[in-house]
């Protein structure tokens, strides 16, 4: 996935806005070892210069936090501020360990970062309007989290708005856009943020002054993401609290606007170029669903991918020949077999896509079959179009896939049989809510099959109620509703194995060829964020 670029500044509708300049915010200017103009560095922290972890310019601040005290982790500046005039604060971060949690500091201690984001730059925004004009102090403290080994690096970027720039944003490369918002009289309740396809959040504000006007550049990477904008009281921003109203803008065309809401209001929306590679408009495609939350979100997403044709048992076969190779592991252009590949190194066995199609089997690597991850006999048997629904059916090795059987996916806490690539049959693990044998593939294609169960609960949604009683498998699973549709074991087992294991470039691919194989998609590869949408965290 690209990473996602962010430019976010603030302006007043009514004024030229005032910039409380930060002075060296880029880490471009050091001294004897420490950055020029930050007056405050607590015993706890000690700073470098870093030119390998930089988000912009040529270099950054690598802090190392070497305490669990927290109340010497700070590190500041002053900076001057004009009474009635908002601020826009902002900085970026890069965890490296995820035992240390960022916390932003404008005249008092506001967001934190989130310390298991690791690798990659995250942002942590502020809006301020002081009361009277002065000096305030802008910074950031840190906090240890559970596994601090006692001394960990994150590294410090782009603290705004900073005179290296001046007042300007920075040119923008990807799409243009913009945040316009008129708050209400209650302007400190209203909070926003834009979440990418890993459900990371890329850009938020916070912290508004009552009856002013916003407008916040913004500049994003071609992505799917989710914007949702949320009141703290529940009465939204209009129209017993005032005027208040937003908009979302990029490339000249108004993406999501509203005023009237209660908690909180979403759209998905999708810049440039899909992440599969694909022609396919998922902004078009989507477009019913846009706002919607809860089950009125899953049911309008079954209108959407309901009625696909369905292409029968036998075109499962040329499906993978065409579509099921590995192009991602060896790139060997052998079958990708969920149950046998190996993603960190040499597998056993490979599979030539069409010869070695099952076929009998004696035991693993004999041939491949076609993995009804959702079993079949919890439908009914081979009945259409589930039966030779791709986005739920996976090539794997025959012999492995009989050991699965129709069990329930889940925790092995003693295994009796496991395969070649770590795959595991066994009694359930001690904790998962079930007691029963179940199987459990290994991590890398854990995300994978939670989403494949997700799109059958909601592409199936008119008939899934049903099906609770088909088995005793499927009754374990399966809670007998429309809506929920899982037992809460199941739910949280895939909610987890969804967040763990997120979207990767060979589902994004997969998804594509499916459309084009059947003629709908998954919502949940597009938008991973559908399911804390629909089911919640």
């Amino acid at each position: 996935m690209k990473k996602v670029g962010l430019i976010l500044c603030a302006t007043l509708f009514a004024s030229h806005t005032a910039y409380a300049n930060v002075e060296n915010g880029s880490f471009e200017n050091w001294t004897a070892g420490a950055p020029e103009s930050w007056t405050t560095i607590d015993p706890g922290i000690s700073l470098t210069q870093s030119a390998s972890q930089v988000k912009s310019g040529s270099s950054s601040a690598a802090i190392s936090v070497n305490t669990g005290s927290q109340s010497s982790t700070d590190f500041r500046q002053s900076v001057n501020v004009v009474a009635g005039q908002p601020y826009l604060a902002s900085v970026w971060v890069r965890h490296t360990e995820g035992g240390i949690k960022a916390r932003l500091y404008v005249n008092g201690y506001r967001d934190y970062s989130t310390a298991s984001l690791l690798n990659q730059w995250q942002q942590l925004s502020y809006s301020y309007t002081p009361s009277v004009s002065g000096s305030i102090e802008v910074g950031l403290r840190f906090y240890d989290e559970s596994g601090f080994d006692g001394s960990e690096i994150v590294y410090v970027d782009d603290f705004e708005p900073n005179s290296d720039s001046g007042s300007a944003p920075t040119n923008c490369n990807s799409n243009s856009g913009s945040f316009e918002l008129v708050t209400d009289n209650y302007g400190n309740e209203t909070s926003w943020q834009i979440t990418n396809s890993q459900s990371v959040v890329v850009a938020s504000g916070s912290g508004y002054a009552n009856n002013t006007g916003y407008s916040e550049p913004l500049c994003l990477d071609d992505e799917s993401y989710v914007f949702t904008i949320n009141d703290s009281y529940g009465d939204g921003i209009c129209c017993n609290v005032g005027t208040g109203q937003y908009s979302l803008v990029f490339n000249g065309v108004t993406l999501a606007t509203g005023s009237d809401f209660a908690t909180s209001e979403s759209s998905s929306f999708t810049l440039g170029t899909t992440s599969g590679g694909g022609s396919a408009d998922l902004s078009a495609y989507y477009a019913s669903a846009q706002g919607l939350t809860g089950y009125s979100l899953k049911s309008s997403l079954y209108n959407i991918i309901k009625g696909h044709a369905s292409q029968g048992y036998g075109a499962l076969w040329t499906f993978y020949n065409a579509n099921g190779r590995d192009e991602y592991y060896e790139n060997d252009g052998s079958i990708l077999d969920i149950y046998s590949e190996n993603p960190s190194g040499t597998e056993s066995y490979t599979y030539t896509a069409v010869s070695d199609q099952c076929g009998n089997y004696a035991g693993e690597g004999s041939c491949y079959n076609r993995e009804h991850s959702f079993p079949r006999s919890w439908f009914g048997g081979a009945v259409e179009p589930m039966n030779s629904d791709v986005h739920h059916i996976f090539a794997t090795d025959g012999y492995v896939n009989s050991k699965r059987g129709s069990y329930p996916y889940g925790v092995v806490g003693s295994a009796t049989f496991t395969s070649t690539n770590g795959s595991r049959l066994g009694s359930a693990s001690v904790g998962i809510g079930f007691t029963g044998t179940v199987f459990e593939p290994i991590d890398e294609f854990k995300g994978d099959i939670a989403r494949a169960y997700f799109y059958m609960a909601t592409r199936y949604q008119n008939v899934i109620g049903g099906w609770q009683g088909n088995s005793t498998s499927s009754n374990a699973v399966l809670d007998g509703s429309s809506d929920q549709v899982f037992e809460s074991w199941t739910l949280n087992l895939l909610k987890s194995w969804h967040q763990q294991d997120p979207v990767s470039q060979k589902e994004l691919d997969r998804n594509e060829a499916a459309y084009s194989h059947q003629g709908n998609r998954n919502p949940f590869v597009d938008y991973p964020q559908f399911v804390s949408e629909i089911w919640g965290q």
